[in-house]
């Protein structure tokens, strides 16, 4: 009889603890840290730490960035009695709590998803400028596994798919009676369970959704170089359109970086009969400056939080309507010499460019392309003490001083 087997991830509610990325024991970040999710041995040896990016009640079973699965004494115990050979625990420690702690490191993948019996498949097309993705998923919900193809496993990843960590009923039984908490059971075996009018939805939802996807891809394309080296991670959920936030990375034909939102102009999810653009905008933020691993930057990190608060808030999106638009954002983690006294980093969004287009567009509109420009803390003290009308004085002044839509982590301010 085939075993029946579970997804299993890491519950998140308000008032629990948020692990952060591993480092090491300089507290430096693990140049991979992707390799404790893609069921293979770790090749990292040394002492591994873990951050709190937020205090909360701690959990047996959870989630470190990059889905880096955490266990505590008790459930390192459980897997090691039942799937021994299936894993691989690393102790860690987390930054004010006493352990021990590992991370679950799953060892075994297997070639093993069934499409046609998964709710919802989206595939990577040739459109979206990465060849080495193409026909590989892109997303996946509803996810249905072939149980004859992952042998006598109790833990794996499936291969096409290794971000999720399935185990089998006989682990998810365990958990349960050790009241094991932190974690969330789906299951991805027996028969589907997709309605087939949601499926119709959802395939008509992802029509769309490659419809505007595919002409951004073609304006991105336009503007310089895009390559897998370059890839920033996306997230699922939150306030978009399309409750998807991508992000998409250009090399500039100088040599420079041009960070945009991928996604605020996809259509909303709730209206299927046309085509629509979402906000109609995206935004832009472009530096001079190299970056190293883009997907770990500070202009990245920036433009995720303006793309948020702009995603959000409807009056940031009436006032940039009606031009540019002045805000403040979270500075953690941000060049000190951008950061304000109250710990706070400030751009001007809209500041227009002959080197970029102001609009393009998609089969559900017009979209306009709005350059995020960060200030320094001296031009962010001025705006506030000049009041209504200073966001334009401040353009004027940076078009006098030759000073264009560029971001930098210092320059000399324009004002006194």
């Amino acid at each position: 009889m085939a075993k029946n087997y579970f997804d299993l991830y890491a519950r998140v509610a308000e008032g629990l603890w948020c692990l952060g990325h591993p480092l090491d024991a300089q507290r430096r970040e693990l140049d991979d840290p992707w390799q404790f999710s893609i069921g293979e041995p770790a090749h990292f040896k040394g002492q591994i730490k873990l951050p709190l990016d937020l205090e909360g009640e701690s959990r047996d079973f959870s989630h470190a960035a990059f889905g880096t699965p955490v266990v505590n004494a008790k459930l390192a115990a459980l897997f090691q009695e039942l799937a021994p050979n299936d894993i691989e625990l690393i102790p860690v420690e987390v930054d004010s709590h006493e352990g021990p702690y590992f991370i679950l490191n799953v060892l075994r993948k297997f070639t093993c998803i069934d499409t046609e019996a998964s709710a919802e498949v989206d595939y990577w097309t040739e459109e979206d400028g990465l060849p080495e993705k193409v026909g590989k998923l892109f997303s996946i919900s509803g996810m249905r596994i072939d149980p004859s193809k992952v042998s006598d496993a109790n833990v794996f990843r499936p291969s096409e798919w290794k971000g999720s960590l399935i185990v089998s009923e006989e682990i998810k039984d365990a958990m349960d009676r050790s009241g094991i908490t932190g974690a969330v059971f789906e299951s991805v075996t027996g028969p589907p369970t997709f309605d087939p009018v949601r499926r119709a939805e959802t395939k008509r939802r992802a029509e769309l959704w490659h419809q505007a996807r595919n002409a951004r891809a073609a304006e991105w394309r336009g503007l310089g170089t895009m390559s897998d080296d370059l890839y920033i991670p996306p997230v699922v959920g939150g306030p978009w359109p399309g409750e998807r936030q991508n992000w998409i990375a250009v090399r500039r034909p100088d040599g420079g970086m041009l960070i945009v939102t991928d996604g605020l102009s996809d259509p909303f999810n709730n209206i299927l009969d046309r085509p629509t653009v979402g906000f109609g905008l995206e935004l832009a933020i472009e530096t001079p400056e190299p970056l190293g691993e883009v997907w770990k930057s500070w202009p990245v990190h920036l433009l995720e939080r303006v793309a948020y608060e702009v995603a959000e808030f409807e009056k940031l999106r009436v006032s940039l309507a009606n031009g540019t638009l002045s805000m403040e954002v979270d500075g953690v983690g941000m060049p000190e010499t951008l950061v304000t006294p109250e710990g706070r980093v400030a751009v001007l969004i809209g500041m227009e460019t002959d080197s970029l287009p102001s609009r393009f567009t998609l089969p559900g509109g017009e979209v306009r392309l709005l350059t995020v420009k960060v200030l320094m803390p001296a031009e962010l003290k001025w705006l506030l003490q000049q009041g209504k009308g200073a966001a334009a004085e401040l353009i004027r002044r940076f078009k006098a001083a030759g000073e264009t839509h560029l971001s930098r982590s210092w320059r000399q301010p324009v004002v006194s």
